[in-house]
Order: C-alpha cells, then sequence, then structure tokens
C-alpha cells in the first residue's frame, strides 16, 4: 500500500517569455469548457433545440464561472486585494511587489456556482426560448464535468491541498512546503526548476524532502467523487423521465455536489487569511450548507406554477 504514497513536484507549465507561461492549470479549464460546450451541443441537438443559442450559452457561462469564481474567491477568502492589489481581482497579473504575470489563481467553486446561476438568468432574459430551471438543469451536467478538470488543474498546482496524514493515500506537496524564493535560497541554485527537482533528485537535499509532510490529496478526492456527480447526472437525465420535472437535476447537483465538498472539507487545510472556523466547520463547508438546502427545495418541494414551453 505504500505505492500510493508519492512525491508530487511537477512542471506547471510551459515557458513561452520572460515571466509568461502557459500553464495546465488554464488548460484544465480549456478543456472543461470545451468539454461543457460538446455535452450542451448533444443535449441541444437530442432534444431539438435550435444551435444558435448554443455559443451565446457558452459565452454566457464561461464569463459568469470565471467572473464568480474570482470574485467568490476575493470576497471569501481574500478580501484584502480589494484595497491591497485591486486590479489583480480582475486581471491575471499581480502588481504589487511587481509587476508579475500569474494567470487567473485564486477561485472559488462557491462562487463559480453563483455567477453561473446570475448568468443563467441574465441568458434566459435575452434568450426566452426555454424555463430558467430548464436550462439549469441541464447546464450543471456541464458544470459537473468541468469540475473533474479544475480539481485535477488544482493537485498540478500543488493548491488546495489536504492535512498532514499517516495514511497510505499521502502526498509530499513539494512546491507548497517551499516556495520559489525560499527554496533557491535552501539549495542554492538560482534556476527555480533545478532547484525544485533538486530536492527530489538530488540525494544531497533529502533533508528538504524528508521535512515535507505528506498530506491527503484532497483535490484528487473531489475529482473522483465529481465523476459519479456527472453520471449520475447524465443517468437521470438520459434514462429517466426527471428531466421533465423542473428543477430536479438542479437541485440534485446541488445536494451530491456541495454534499461531496462539505465532506471533503475535513480532509483540507483552511483556505485563504481570512476563513471561519464556526463548530469544527470551516469556510468552505458553511457554504456549501445553503446549496446542499436549495437543492432539497428543488428535489422535493418547487412545484412549478406553470411550463415554458
Amino acid at each position: 500500500m505504500h505505492l500510493l504514497k508519492f512525491d508530487w513536484n511537477p512542471v506547471t507549465g510551459i515557458d513561452i517569455i520572460g515571466n509568461f507561461k502557459i500553464h495546465f492549470y488554464s488548460l484544465m479549464w480549456v478543456a472543461a469548457f470545451i468539454l461543457g460546450w460538446y455535452i450542451m451541443k448533444r443535449i441541444f441537438t437530442k432534444e431539438k433545440i435550435s444551435l444558435t443559442y448554443l455559443d451565446p450559452l457558452f459565452i454566457y457561462t464561461v464569463l459568469a464561472t470565471m467572473l464568480g469564481a474570482r470574485l467568490g474567491h476575493v470576497l471569501f477568502y481574500q478580501s484584502e486585494l480589494i484595497s491591497e492589489d485591486f486590479f489583480s481581482i480582475f486581471l491575471p497579473f499581480k502588481f504589487k511587489g511587481g509587476f508579475e504575470f500569474t494567470g487567473f489563481q485564486g477561485l472559488a467553486s462557491h462562487g463559480a456556482a453563483i455567477g453561473i446561476i446570475i448568468g443563467m438568468y441574465l441568458y434566459r432574459r435575452k434568450y426566452n426560448y426555454k424555463s430558467i430551471l430548464w436550462i439549469l438543469d441541464r447546464v450543471v451536467i456541464s458544470v459537473a464535468s468541468g469540475a473533474v478538470f479544475i480539481r485535477i488543474g488544482n493537485f498540478i498546482n500543488s493548491e488546495i491541498i489536504g492535512k498532514v496524514t499517516d495514511s497510505n493515500f499521502g502526498v509530499r506537496f513539494i512546491q507548497d512546503e517551499y516556495y520559489k524564493s525560499q527554496i533557491v535560497k535552501l539549495t542554492g541554485i538560482k534556476d527555480i526548476k533545478k532547484a525544485y527537482a533538486a530536492v527530489t533528485d538530488n540525494p544531497q537535499f533529502q533533508n528538504l524532502l524528508d521535512a515535507v509532510p505528506y498530506r491527503h490529496p484532497a483535490q484528487l478526492y473531489e475529482s473522483f467523487s465529481y465523476i459519479f456527480v456527472f453520471l449520475i447526472l447524465w443517468y437521470f437525465y438520459s434514462k429517466t423521465t426527471k428531466k421533465d420535472q423542473p428543477g430536479f437535476l438542479f437541485g440534485l447537483f446541488l445536494i451530491l455536489l456541495w454534499t461531496i465538498r462539505f465532506f471533503v472539507e475535513f480532509s483540507k487545510e483552511p483556505q485563504g487569511d481570512e476563513y471561519i472556523n464556526w463548530f469544527s466547520l470551516n469556510t468552505g463547508q458553511w457554504l456549501s450548507i445553503p446549496f446542499i438546502l436549495i437543492g432539497l427545495y428543488f428535489m422535493f418541494v418547487y412545484k412549478p406554477k406553470s411550463t415554458v414551453k
């Protein structure tokens, strides 16, 4: 079982020029959106919905997801950016302490969920061909598939790490334990990639490796679980009549995804400097509870007054 333990010290992107690089995390977002577009195209085709509505839906979804995720992270976990580095909230650059291309870092799934709901409401106001719940019932299938890739991206970036563990599933996140300036100083190697590589490849730095604790790969726990969220949603959509019950798939998605998030949080380290810890529950767990309750409402209580055809 010890073979399941491993050290994680990957190359996180492809250098282009200067500080600019293509991050694999960003590519995971691209993969998520492309797969989501394909799934929605299949749904539109199956239900004989004009594909002219598909590209606008894609654009609304992308913008709503990214804006919601970014603003959610800032509001829930890193509000100091509002006063300390405001433009970094909306741009893929860091301005405080020197200009640096960072990519879009710091994205919160709770904010993304709120953003998507608002985005679908605005989309429905402009393209009134089905009800808002019809749209949400189907968009969440794509969202569930995309969530699988996003958490893989978090794993590649060694972010949203788990708590220290002595279980057989522990991972040593080298790049989370040692920051760039720190690893250069500790190894004496100026090239950051070579400095990180030396920790795992050079016996001379075995003491640095030994100091890194094994942690739960919480990102992979979530990613693996979200595969089943997608499969369950797709089953109810394609094999049952529940797709015709407004709000059912949307509610099921909220319950499944945020229940998984609630329990995986027990294995995660707290995120951000400003986090809640009430009754042994953290920020992510408290933010998940309202979504679960909303899901229960749409699955078991909500009764539409009329159905928009």
